[in-house]
């Protein structure tokens, strides 16, 4: 049986990889016969022994393949900016275009996610000319220090549009007509985006060409308790808003229901019990001082919107 193809991006170091179970668990929860999902996991540090229980999630329907990209990576490390708790995994995604030139288009996906849908009704979705598909990201929707940032930094007229990369439709076919890589590694070597790094590039250099998708598919729990979408398919607990630290994480529930049936429950439950008052206390910090940093940031650049 012909069946279509549906290739979906992860990206992980060693330390993630109990995460990135959950993520799988529930992906494979959801799958359909109809189709043929090909998992990749971009890494620079993954070990072999990491590699083995993430292997099992393959099916007759469902293959894994690991991609090495410390060549690729060790030529622009020095260009790589990164900050708090991010590590230059955050990059690889702006690499997919190139790395990839028979693809058309993919889907990638941060690992701090469950699925709750098939994972190719949100890869079906139609981006006509639009070079990637998104979800606005609510965490600036709910700061003023961010949304003056990504219309004044980042440069995007209405920062409604300014999307999270953590889930991230791409046309690559596109994307390498536009040039992407070219310019990103422009704006590399002239600008330096502090607040969120790759995830600012992306909206500076797709900015006019996204196509916009329901939060359905990045439901986040910190966003506003009013926007958080009734009926999830994709839950993203980004930023500070993590299960495996904290309790009472709305759609905490979910986190939990696939993480029991990983091969790394204990490992994920000993994480939770060891996260002290003083890590958590950082992690205020870290958002604090976040939004300090997109504030000084946006006061560098002048303001004409009014």
């Amino acid at each position: 049986m012909n069946r279509p193809n549906i290739p979906v991006f992860f990206a992980v170091d060693d330390n993630y990889v109990p995460f990135l179970a959950v993520a799988l668990e529930s992906l494979v929860a959801k799958i359909s016969d109809k189709n043929f999902y090909e998992i990749r996991v971009l890494y620079t540090h993954l070990s072999d022994e990491h590699k083995k229980p993430l292997k099992k999630y393959e099916r007759e329907n469902l293959t894994i393949e690991f991609v090495d990209l410390n060549e690729k990576i060790d030529r622009i490390a020095n260009k790589l900016y990164t900050r708090d708790y991010f590590s230059m995994t955050t990059y690889y995604r702006l690499f997919l275009p190139d790395l990839y030139p028979t693809l058309t288009k993919v889907l990638y996906l941060d690992s701090d996610i469950v699925l709750l849908d098939d994972v190719a009704n949100l890869f079906n979705i139609d981006l006509g000319t639009n070079l990637v598909g998104a979800i606005p990201d609510g965490a600036v929707a709910s700061v003023k220090e961010f949304q003056d940032y990504v219309e004044l930094v980042v440069g995007l007229k209405d920062y409604h549009n300014y999307f999270n990369a953590g889930i991230l439709l791409m046309n690559l076919e596109e994307l390498r007509n536009y040039r992407f890589q070219v310019k990103f590694m422009y704006l590399l070597d002239t600008i330096k985006f502090k607040v969120a790094q790759d995830q600012d590039y992306l909206n500076r250099l797709c900015k006019g060409r996204v196509t916009i998708i329901d939060n359905c598919w990045n439901t986040m729990p910190g966003a506003d308790p009013d926007k958080r979408h009734k009926n999830p398919k994709l839950i993203h607990y980004n930023l500070s808003n993590k299960p495996w630290h904290l309790d009472n994480i709305p759609y905490e529930e979910y986190f939990w229901d696939f993480a029991w049936q990983t091969d790394f429950y204990d490992e994920i439950r000993k994480i939770k019990d060891n996260y002290s008052e003083e890590q958590r206390q950082e992690d205020i910090q870290t958002g604090i001082r976040l939004v300090s940093l997109a504030a000084k940031e946006a006061d560098c650049i002048g303001d004409d919107r009014k």
